[in-house]
């Protein structure tokens, strides 16, 4: 094998060769310089020893981050990975058990994807595939590779508390791309670790790494030239003029070329980051019927556009605009709309106490209700809004309807197709729980409540129950505290949607499905919560169903970290609370029995049942 100096001096020699034999002078030694010396460039700046200065990558909510955000460590372990590496996957359980040896140890650990084909969520859902606490980060452009000298994976490097490399090379050498020892010769990173932490030499500094060649991404090409209104415009009016158009809450239009371009490079970025359109399901598991995100193709189509000379082409072959419903309802025009009296005042600062309110109307007759939508008047001081119903017992979970939340949707049962509506008993009323925030100002807001009643024969009611365990306790400083709770099915249950609600330290939930026979299905998986598009995820009728008897299990992570951008007190014990520096754990799940069949017909003006 050639050291790197004698690949360099053949190199250059290679270089000169070349251009005396085919002329072409300096493009010889410019193409021959990414070949032969790119590892020492690499190598040049992220010598043993060396300290490093800055690092910048994204993290699992697609918000960039840097080395400071990493907190002071006595150790940082920088460990390079793929969701397709074999030598990664089998490498990830022994970081987990490494970490529990390690024990209470001042060392942080952060997994650096590298993978060109892997997503945010991709890494998010890797984490939780293989129950790990570490930090997970994006390193798009392998800037943090090239920093810390990495180029395979998995490898690992080691930082000391003054960001000084120490350590940089495999996990141990038990694992090889040809075969597997029986037991590792040497534990050449858990030495390197503990030498940092006991402030010793590291003996050995750098290990040869057998796994796989990180590689950048792969230049796109396309076999013709795209259009905007051709080839983009299509994609755009199925995906984002829904809610990126005039009279919306969307920041900026997406209608027209010139709306497009003039935000071209911000698509780019939330296309890539998986943050537009909003969806947070991992692909992996379960097909939802109100599944918002672009397909692969549809991706590949705006990224090779975006990269191009972003041609407009012919307004003629753009598709017709879609038409949108002329109202402020989402739901349509609803049969009936309901306000509240009292205008609320909000201050311009600090917590507000709950608001309960019981809407000025009752429902003197059984009601069947087929799409509900809170509409806010002033939708910035509203943080979210649960709405139930009330009878002279009272209301509770059983009597929850629906709720309005950042980013959500409202409840429109008409989507399903399948003669399912909500019934309100006779003598009922609608009451709010409000939740506001403070924006810096003093505001107002009034909210009112727009219903929708079926117009065809009812077949099912629609059921939920509301996961929702108490009593637990989020240390401080804990990355990825672990919560779950159960329910079993009392129906043989025809599984209509799934929704999930958690306050700022949320990370992830996931739902299961564990039949009696022993079998464990995951329904929906949440990898990448964001508090900030609470979406519920619908089902096709008749797509799952589940026996009754069947527990439904859902598993959530919360994040009390310093590394949490949005935790407001990671040295602070957090229970459970109505307020953002609370926490909550709410896994929703609606459903109808598949065995009924109501026949049930109404008013369609009022909603009310009509007598057989």
């Amino acid at each position: 094998m050639l050291n790197q100096s004698a690949m360099t001096k053949r190199s250059s020699r290679y270089g000169i060769i070349l251009s005396m034999v085919f002329g072409i002078g300096t493009l010889s030694s410019l193409w021959l310089a990414p070949f032969c010396l790119g590892q020492e460039s690499k190598r040049s700046v992220a010598t043993l020893g060396s300290r490093v200065a800055s690092l910048e990558f994204k993290d699992i909510r697609s918000v960039t981050r840097g080395l400071a955000d990493l907190g002071e460590h006595k150790a940082y372990v920088f460990a390079f990975i793929t969701t397709q590496c074999p030598l990664v996957k089998k490498t990830l359980p022994k970081m987990k058990e490494l970490k529990s040896q390690l024990g209470g140890q001042d060392v942080l650990f952060v997994c650096v994807n590298v993978g060109a084909e892997d997503s945010i969520r991709d890494i998010a859902a890797q984490a939780l595939d293989y129950d790990l606490p570490f930090i997970f980060v994006k390193d798009y452009d392998l800037s943090v590779a090239n920093a810390l000298g990495a180029s395979r994976t998995p490898e690992f490097v080691v930082l000391d508390q003054e960001h000084r490399i120490r350590y940089r090379g495999r996990f141990d050498d038990q694992l090889r791309l040809g075969g597997t020892r029986p037991n590792p010769s040497r534990a050449d990173l858990q030495i390197a670790i503990e030498e940092v932490l006991h402030g010793k030499d590291v003996l050995i500094g750098e290990t040869t790494v057998d796994g796989c060649a990180i590689s950048g991404p792969t230049p796109m090409r396309s076999d013709k030239a795209l259009t905007f209104y051709r080839d983009v415009a299509p994609i755009v009016y199925d995906h984002c003029t829904t809610c990126h158009r005039p009279n919306t809450a969307a920041p900026f239009s997406l209608i027209s070329f010139e709306d497009f371009t003039s935000n071209a490079e911000m698509i780019r970025e939330v296309i890539r980051d998986e943050t537009m359109p909003p969806w947070y399901a991992n692909k992996q598991h379960g097909e939802f019927q109100n599944d918002r995100s672009l397909s692969d193709s549809e991706k590949r189509t705006l990224f090779l556009w975006l990269d191009s000379d972003r041609i407009a082409g012919e307004p003629s072959d753009a598709p017709s605009l879609p038409e949108y419903p002329d109202s402020k309802w989402r739901i349509g025009e609803p049969d009936l709309v309901v306000t509240m009296l009292e205008q609320h005042k909000v201050p311009a600062t600090g917590f507000v106490p709950y608001k309960y309110v019981v809407l000025p109307h009752v429902f003197f007759n059984e009601t069947w209700v087929e799409a509900f939508e809170i509409r806010p008047e002033n939708p910035a001081v509203v943080h979210h809004c649960n709405m139930a119903y009330a009878t002279s017992e009272g209301a509770s979970d059983e009597t929850f309807i629906t709720g309005y939340v950042p980013g959500g949707q409202p409840m429109d049962l008409g989507k399903f197709g399948n003669g399912v509506a909500y019934r309100i008993p006779s003598g009922a009323a609608l009451g709010l729980q409000i939740h506001y925030t403070t924006i810096g100002t003093e505001q107002k807001c009034r909210i009112q409540v727009g219903l929708r009643f079926p117009k065809d024969t009812i077949r099912k009611q629609l059921h939920h129950f509301v996961l929702d365990p108490r009593g637990w306790n989020i240390p401080p400083r804990d990355p990825a505290f672990k919560i779950r709770s159960s329910h079993q099915l009392k129906h043989n249950a025809d599984l209509l949607g799934l929704f999930t609600h958690m306050h700022v330290r949320g990370r992830d939930m996931t739902f299961f499905a564990n039949l009696e026979d022993g079998k464990r299905e995951c329904l929906l998986q949440i990898p990448n919560y964001n508090f900030e598009w609470q979406l519920g995820y619908e089902l096709r009728p008749k797509s799952k169903i589940l026996p009754k008897g069947t527990t439904i299990e859902a598993i959530a992570h919360f994040d009390n970290s310093t590394f949490n951008p949005y935790n407001p007190d990671p040295e602070k014990a957090v229970g459970y609370g109505p307020q953002t520096v609370d926490e909550m754990f709410n896994g929703f799940v609606f459903y109808v029995d598949n065995d009924e069949d109501l026949e049930i017909q109404v008013d369609p003006k009022t909603g009310r049942r009509l007598k057989k």
